[in-house]
């Protein structure tokens, strides 16, 4: 199958199946392009993630593009992608919000959304856990009795627990949460403490 049709065929999926947003189709994502059809390696997939959260724009919608060109190598394979993940959510947005209104006291509807939310969470907590793991963060504390690839044994086995990404993880926290830094800016000094830390300078 031509690989165009192939990518929007799995973008149309994950645009019809990633309830909750961004984070919470992440998991999905990974499935698709990684364990399905290895268009990227776990690693490419993490620093494209990263990529997407670090630029303007739904992390969704910005993977999708950038997956879309590395599939494919073409400005083309970007824009079917984003307009193939794009669009089932637009349709069934534009399709609730004009039923909701009359709708919305429902129980069955009212049911639904209940059962909708804790599932979001859920899957955004696999995403976390996914992350995670291919950055080496928790890779060998979840599974150590599993093959690892080469860049896991240099990266993962050699420096777990990498505390300098513990220390970049709680500092974001901790100034996220005490609104020290606007999110923007903290981004920034993400960025500067990664490149002190691991030698850059």
């Amino acid at each position: 199958m031509n690989i165009y049709l192939q990518l929007i065929g799995v973008y149309l999926k994950i645009g019809l199946f990633g309830f909750g947003g961004g984070y919470s189709m992440l998991s999905l994502i990974q499935d698709e392009v990684v364990t399905k059809h290895a268009w990227l390696t776990a690693q490419q997939f993490t620093d494209v993630v990263a990529l997407s959260q670090v630029t303007p724009g739904p992390i969704g919608i910005n993977s999708a593009t950038y997956i879309g060109y590395t599939v494919t190598g073409s400005i083309w394979g970007s824009i079917l992608a984003t307009l193939a993940v794009s669009f089932p959510s637009f349709v069934l947005v534009m399709t609730i919000a004009f039923y909701y209104k009359k709708f919305r006291q429902n129980q069955w509807v009212e049911a639904a959304f209940t059962g909708i939310r804790p599932a979001s969470v859920g899957l955004i907590g696999a995403a976390v856990l996914m992350l995670s793991f291919h950055s080496g963060f928790l890779g060998p504390l979840l599974s150590p009795n599993r093959t690892t690839s080469a860049y896991e044994t240099i990266v993962i086995k050699d420096n777990f627990p990498d505390l300098r990404s513990g220390f970049i993880f709680i500092f974001t926290l901790v100034a996220m949460y005490k609104k020290w830094i606007h999110p923007i800016a903290l981004v920034g000094v993400a960025g500067l403490l990664g490149l002190v830390l691991y030698g850059f300078f």
